[in-house]
Order: C-alpha cells, then structure tokens, then sequence
C-alpha cells in the first residue's frame, strides 16, 4: 500500500496526528515502524474503550509494521497521573504482575504475535541510579510541566501534586528513548507524555517519534468515559451474552462513534455505515445488531454472536426466561424467624445495592417473582414461597432462588 493510503487509514479516527508530514515520511521508507504503545497493568480486565488504541495499532500491524508494547510494570507503581484529580493509590509489584499476566492475554485478542514486541519497562527504569533520575529530570521544568491540564488545575486549586508524578511523563518518554519507537500510540490524555518522549529522543539525537493520538470512547451512559469503576463498560472478556446486551443499550448517537472506534473496520467500511444510519437506510436498531454481532465475532467468534443474538431475541423480544440464570442459595439457617423481606432478599442476591435501592426498584415496577410484577415494596413472604423462585430486576437482572 502507499504511503498516501497508509496515512489515509492510519489517520482515520485519530484525533492528534504530530505530525502527518513526519509520519508520511517514514511510511515512504518502506520499512516497519516500531509503533509504541505504553499500558500500565492497573487493573486486570480490559474494556472496549482501552481498546481504541489497540485496535489502531492492529491497524499498523496489518500493514506490515511492529507493534511494541510497553509493560508499565515499574511506572504502574508510581501511577499515571493522565486526568486524575487527585495522587493515584501506589500499586504493589504482585498486583502489577497480576494484572500484566491478565492484560498479555486479553492483548493477544486483538494483536498478531508475529509482529509483536513485548517489553516491561522495569528492564532499564529498575536499573537507574539517582545521578541518571536527577540528569532525566534535568531534561525539563516545573514550568513546561505545570502546562498540563491536570497539573494546572490540580496547582490552582491548592490540590497536592506529588515530585514522582512529575517524573512519570519523563520515565515514559524514556521509553521511547530505549525501545527507539518511530510512532507512539496512546489516548487524547497522553499527548503530554507522549510529546515528552518526541522531546527525549530529539535531545538524545534520535529522530522523534510521531505521536498520534485517539478519542477517549463515552461509555454505555453515553456521558462519561468508559471506565469498569463507573460500571458503564464493555470488558472483551465479558461473555457473549452480556456484550451483545451491553453494545444493544449503547446510545443511538453514538453508533458512528462506535463503529469507528470499536470495530477495528476500514474507514470506508465505517463511512458507509454511517451515511446509511445518516440517511434513515439503517434504522438505528439495526445498526446496534450489527455492532454487537460484530464485537461478539471478534473478541468470541461468529457461531457465539449469532448464538447471543439469538438468546437476546429470545429474552428481549419473545419475553422468556433466559437460559443461564445465576443462581443464589439463600442460608435459610442465618434467616430470622417468620416471613422474609423481599428487599433484604433483592440485596442479597445482588440485584439491588441496599434494601433501599430494592424497595425504589419497586415502587418503579422493575421488579418480578415468577413472571409477576411485584407492586409491594415491603412484602415479606414465607421462606418456601422462595424455593425456586425466579427473581427478575429489570430487563437484564436475573436470579433463581436455591434453599440452603
């Protein structure tokens, strides 16, 4: 492929590309490129959204270039200080190493092994002295620092800014420096760090890298990023079921933004879906089946899409009882005596976070026992009444009652 088309596909969805006239450049060679991506293993599971990076940098694999993965396993101690408002909680070495091991796996989903570099920045950062901390750090100000968002308003509103997490942009742009990365990956919240390790290599006399940046994809609230603590994510690991159910509630105006970002499609493929659901040949619903078969496909397989398209029909559609219902065996031993509450039961089980949230759940009509809507919010029942029961708490929320 050309350079010119290298760059059109490359580029496409990007929202930071610094700069184009660098990046055409070194496509002209006709070499691979080292393309960079630093990821700290701070948690075990990855999301659709930390998958945006992954995706594009599979992008540059199948053109013929070389993925090299950073393992944050040393800067992950320090913690990303990238849009927090506040000093990230230090990890241990055994939680780090965990989740690398997670994080590897999951990876391997996405990216092709043969054209995959994998390194832990331990390998040098472990091995610096104080003499090569103090000659990095001399490498940039306070002032070129306090340039960031979050550090400018962290500073302003008095809020504490630790020394280490001004070393961290440094520590990943050294990595740069080490793994000599002709292009760096990463989310719109790392163009600071990312523009840092362009600046490392320069002064080390190195060609700097290219930066390019992606969106920060909204999560299933359609508001906020997608984060596993804001419990508004899609993890790749998740079972068919539950993604193909997930993507189905993802909000009508983002589905450009998601077939661009999630699916990993060429940019006419995505324009094409676009202009159709623009232009009222797709209906939006529709559009959301193709989505969800399309991220089942790719993260279980074609035979599991078509199934969790079936059994959410079945469940959504046709209104029946879905075929794996969890199951939760209530002590019947540590119950008071006498009738249970239906609320301490919806908590129990999960289905609701407090008793009150079970009662709200209620009074809202989301609550079924056995098909029935339940219009009490404090009914209590005799213990058998639940043996077997079949809990219901909105469309998506099941549970059958075992005794214990």
């Amino acid at each position: 492929m050309q350079p010119a088309e290298q760059l059109r596909v490359l580029s496409a969805g990007a929202v930071d590309v610094i700069n184009e006239a660098d990046l055409t450049r070194k496509l002209a060679r006709g070499t691979p490129l080292r393309v960079k991506l630093g990821i700290d293993p701070t948690a075990p599971d990855i999301h659709l959204g930390f998958a945006v990076v992954l995706r594009k940098l599979r992008q540059f694999q199948d053109l013929g270039h070389l993925a090299v993965l950073i393992l944050g396993d040393f800067t992950a101690q320090l913690g990303d200080p990238s849009g927090r408002t506040a000093t990230r909680p230090p990890l241990s070495v055994e939680e780090v190493d965990d989740h690398a091991r997670t994080y590897v796996e999951q990876i391997e989903q996405i990216l092709l092994p043969d054209r995959l570099e994998i390194r832990r920045n331990s390998e040098w950062l472990r091995e610096m002295g104080m003499a090569d901390v103090l000659r990095l750090s001399a490498r940039t100000t306070v002032a070129r620092m306090l340039e960031r968002d979050d550090f400018a308003t962290r500073y302003r509103d008095g809020r504490p800014i630790s020394l280490s997490e001004f070393l961290y942009p440094l520590l990943q742009g050294w990595d740069s420096v080490v793994v000599r990365a002709d292009v760096e990956l990463g989310g719109t919240d790392q163009l600071f760090n990312n523009l840092m390790g362009r600046t490392l290599q320069e002064q080390e006399g190195h060609e700097g890298q290219v930066v390019l940046t992606m969106p920060l994809l909204e999560g299933l609230d359609g508001v906020q990023k997608m984060s596993k603590s804001l419990g508004n994510y899609v993890a790749i690991t998740e079972p068919p079921g539950e993604q193909f159910g997930k993507v189905m509630s993802v909000p009508d105006a983002l589905m450009p933004r998601y077939f661009a970002l999630t699916t990993g499609w060429d940019p006419d493929r995505v324009a094409d879906v676009t202009r159709r659901l623009s232009a009222g040949d797709l209906a939006p619903v529709d559009a959301k089946r193709l989505l969800a078969r399309t991220i089942v496909d790719l993260y279980h397989g074609e035979a599991a899409a078509e199934a969790a398209e079936a059994e959410f029909d079945r469940v959504f559609r046709d209104h029946a009882t879905p075929t794996d219902v969890p199951e939760y065996r209530l002590d019947v031993a540590s119950l008071p005596p006498g009738p249970v509450r239906l609320d301490r039961v919806l908590h129990d089980t999960g289905l609701a976070t407090s008793n009150r949230d079970a009662r709200r759940h209620v009074q809202g009509g989301g609550v079924r026992l056995n098909g029935e809507k339940v219009e009490d919010p404090e009914l209590a029942l005799p213990v058998e009444r639940l043996a077997d029961a079949l809990l219901q708490v909105g469309r998506k929320k099941w549970v059958r009652i075992r005794l214990g």
